[in-house]
């Protein structure tokens, strides 16, 4: 994924659930429509991801994994301010 990220959070090297409750964290601090990018390095972290935006109106807009760092996209819900 080629996009340019509002904001990036490194969680690498934290325990499963800590990834996903940093990214709540900085998303609360984003504007709607803004763009966070989360890397992490708990394989927890795929599942807990995918269940989080299912739940969620925040969006899951992409994922991967390179070199053992699990790369999340999630796009903040709400409209943005235009």
């Amino acid at each position: 994924m080629t996009v340019q990220p509002d904001n990036v959070l490194d969680a690498c090297g934290l325990p499963c659930p800590l990834p996903l409750l940093k990214a709540k964290q900085a998303l609360a601090h984003l504007e709607a429509g803004q763009l966070l990018e989360v890397r992490a390095t708990d394989a927890g972290s795929w599942r807990d991801f995918e269940t989080f935006a299912e739940q969620s109106e925040h969006v899951l807009e992409g994922r991967e994994v390179r070199d053992d760092v699990y790369y999340y996209w999630l796009r903040k819900a709400g409209k943005a301010n235009t």
